[in-house]
């Protein structure tokens, strides 16, 4: 069975996702769930799964200490869902092509530094798109900037608001993020 490690900061709505995704199958499992936030959601959620959570502050995640801690579960892709911390070299360096990571706009617009979330979504309305979408991609040292792995759109025509635009991103997420996982793990050379 393939090993998933997941890396998220906030409430981990993409991460229960993940995990309710691959407990129905046997081809993986998340292993544990990675958060630079002590008081996140996604730690509880985590928990009601009975997934370990592993939590490490900024400064840890830039030390040797939280690659020793992810080489422990032996992962054979890392995810990151909502993950708002400029991922490490040395942990790209040690999963060279098996870590990727969803950004909730269609890159390489809306992405870079201070992207994510609602800021992405206001930027959007303001720009007057007629769609967005979802891409997810490899990561590199550079935000967003890794080669893409999947887009999906949605139109976005009758958002008055970024809340609407929020709503139709998560669900695009819900429905497509842990699919583009199942088939990198299944394409994985074995």
């Amino acid at each position: 069975m393939k090993q998933i490690v997941v890396f998220a900061s906030g409430s981990g709505s993409n991460a229960e996702n993940i995990i309710s995704y691959f407990k129905k199958g046997d081809l993986a499992s998340v292993m544990a769930v990675f958060s630079n936030n002590a008081e996140a959601q996604v730690l509880h959620r985590a928990k009601k799964h009975g997934v370990p959570a592993v939590v490490f502050s900024k400064e840890e995640l830039q030390t040797e200490k939280v690659l020793q801690k992810v080489n422990e579960f032996k992962p054979d892709l890392i995810v990151l869902a909502g993950f708002l911390l400029k991922f490490p070299d040395n942990i790209i360096n040690a999963y060279p092509n098996q870590i990727i990571n969803i950004h909730p706009a269609l890159l390489p617009k809306y992405g870079g530094k201070g992207m994510y979330g609602m800021n992405v979504h206001r930027a959007v309305l303001e720009n007057g798109e007629k769609e967005t979408g979802i891409s997810i991609h490899h990561v590199n040292s550079d935000y967003d900037e890794g080669k893409l792995i999947a887009q999906y759109k949605v139109s976005i025509e009758h958002c008055a608001d970024s809340e609407c635009i929020a709503q139709k991103i998560h669900e695009i997420e819900q429905e497509h993020f842990p699919k583009v996982i199942e088939n990198l793990l299944t394409n994985a050379k074995q």
